[in-house]
């Protein structure tokens, strides 16, 4: 397996790896009426806004893309951006919004678009910057993953970032014990009930884990 940035071409297949390996790792295709929704707030404002931070894991035959990592090296500017040029163009989508039944997957990522999740500034300011890696389960095992995170890992540090988060769905035991071999730890949670827990409900239950760059 080989990595390379990712390419405009590259979209759609990301999109899909998305969607196939999320929920909590495995596929969550049946869960999902809009196939699209869960690339377009998990992938496409990546793409969108912050394309050299988006790098992808492919088969040396046939260059079939099969995992990616995507990121930001500054998430409180970027949540910034998404709110003026990303986030806008799906709220208009009205099609989307209709008949979707309460309570519902497509309900929840429609929520998270209406409200995003804003990550509380104490937090940035010692881990500011963040990424979202997925692997297709025949890509899994084989060190794939720790290459496209490594990749990530040095493009930030050219950036001279200081550190950087992620946020680890607890059912998924396997992504955690990646990440902590990788070097990861437990970004302490925010207190209950303040206003950053409120804006970042992962961050309030301890869902974020965060490595030091220097």
């Amino acid at each position: 397996m080989a990595v390379r940035r990712a390419r405009p071409r590259d979209t759609d297949r990301l999109y899909e790896i998305c969607l196939r390996t999320g929920d909590a790792g495995q596929d969550a295709t049946e869960h999902y009426a809009d196939p699209q929704l869960l690339g377009d707030v998990y992938v496409g404002p990546y793409l969108a806004l912050s394309p050299e931070l988006a790098f992808v894991l492919t088969d040396d035959d046939d260059d079939t893309v099969v995992g990616y990592v995507v990121g930001v090296a500054d998430t409180l500017a970027f949540e910034r951006r998404c709110e003026q040029e990303w986030w806008p163009r799906l709220r208009a989508d009205a099609d989307r919004w209709r008949d979707v039944p309460a309570g519902s997957p497509d309900a929840e990522l429609l929520a998270l678009v209406r409200h995003p999740e804003r990550t509380p500034p104490s937090i940035a300011a010692t881990w500011p910057a963040h990424l979202h890696i997925d692997l297709l389960p025949r890509a899994q095992g084989r060190g794939g993953g720790r290459r496209l995170v490594e990749h990530l890992l040095a493009a930030l540090r050219v950036r001279e970032v200081p550190g950087v988060m992620l946020g680890v769905d607890p059912g998924n035991q396997r992504a955690r014990a990646f990440y902590r071999h990788l070097g990861f730890e437990p970004i302490p949670p925010v207190p209950a009930g303040s206003p950053e827990a409120i804006d970042d409900p992962d961050a309030a239950a301890g869902h974020l884990l965060g490595l030091l760059l220097r």
